[in-house]
């Protein structure tokens, strides 16, 4: 009996050894070819930037270059001299060798240093003619130099108040809006422009972690009554639905889709933003009483006229869907 099991101890062992053997000879698969490339690539672009000193971007290399010692005081109130004092310093990216292995959002979890985030709001000049929150500079006007004097202020749940006075959907437009309003900052005249993008990530990231932004349940005796369909549940969409329900209509909004988001869920890829970002948001809504219907393609099944009955108002926001050749 002893012997008969060591002999099966030994087949045993023969086969997981001729199993690895057979594994290691298989040929690389073209996705480890890719990261093996990707890895090699990234590993020279970094030797070369050591070989140059600091890393590009950092407090460090912005000082060494000026010739000058970085400033790392943490302003206390407000900075006249912000934008004279302190380097522009964004927030960096997760490293590059996390990246290529997952399809998770490319944004890192902020500045290490708390400090940071202040400095950098501290560099707003608070202009006279903020161009930044003009319709060259910001396409919803959101109050910028406000809320970069509230962040310095340690005023962070009033700074997302001040946030969500114009812009319904800041975890969006933080994660994947080009920032013309950095283009139109008045420090980049002379020098760096303010991090506004990475302000306004970084105020409403904090605002969902506090669990300060919660529903905001229209009281039954504030209902108007009237009823609106909006068809289509992207941004803009999303965004009248928002305006609407707020105002005590009741608003069905109707995607054909089987998800809700539109170019926010089909058009952006998830490590600009990820899925679960808009599924928070639209969760959000319905808490606060917007109904939604997916698989719902209006002109096709679902007849305009039946909504023109049934509803006060019908919103279109069906945005573009056909792409524009380059």
């Amino acid at each position: 009996m002893k012997s008969a099991a060591l002999r099966g101890a030994a087949a045993l062992r023969g086969r997981r050894a001729g199993r690895a053997r057979g594994l290691a000879t298989q040929p690389p698969s073209a996705e480890d070819d890719l990261i093996k490339r990707l890895t090699a690539r990234i590993e020279a672009l970094e030797r070369s930037a050591a070989a140059k000193g600091q890393p590009a971007g950092s407090v460090a290399a912005a000082a060494k270059k000026a010739g000058a010692k970085a400033n790392t005081t943490t302003p206390k109130g407000k900075s006249p001299r912000g934008f004279v004092d302190f380097k522009r310093r964004a927030e960096p990216y997760r490293p590059a060798m996390e990246r290529i292995r997952d399809w998770a959002e490319i944004n890192s979890t902020g500045h290490a240093d708390a400090g940071e985030q202040k400095r950098q709001a501290a560099r707003c000049m608070d202009c006279g003619t903020p161009f930044c929150q003009t319709h060259t500079g910001c396409p919803v006007n959101n109050l910028i130099p406000e809320w970069n004097e509230l962040v310095l202020n340690d005023q962070w749940q009033e700074a997302i108040d001040r946030l969500h006075k114009t812009n319904n959907f800041p975890e969006f437009t933080g994660r994947v809006c080009p920032a013309p309003c950095e283009g139109a900052c008045v420090a980049g005249l002379i020098d760096d422009p303010v991090t506004i993008k990475n302000m306004e990530y970084a105020i409403v990231d904090r605002a969902w972690k506090e669990g300060w932004i919660v529903p905001r349940r229209v009281p039954a005796d504030q209902r108007t009554g009237k009823t609106v369909a909006v068809i289509g549940s992207g941004p803009a969409g999303l965004a009248a639905a928002d305006q609407l329900n707020q105002l005590g209509h009741q608003v069905t909004v109707f995607e054909r889709e089987d998800k809700i988001g539109g170019l926010l869920y089909y058009g952006i890829p998830n490590p600009k933003l990820d899925k679960g970002t808009v599924d928070r948001r639209v969760n959000l809504l319905r808490e606060e009483g917007v109904s939604f219907e997916v698989n719902a393609n209006v002109g096709n099944g679902i007849e305009p006229s039946d909504l023109e009955s049934k509803f006060d108002a019908v919103v279109l926001a069906v945005g573009a869907t056909k792409p524009r050749g380059l």
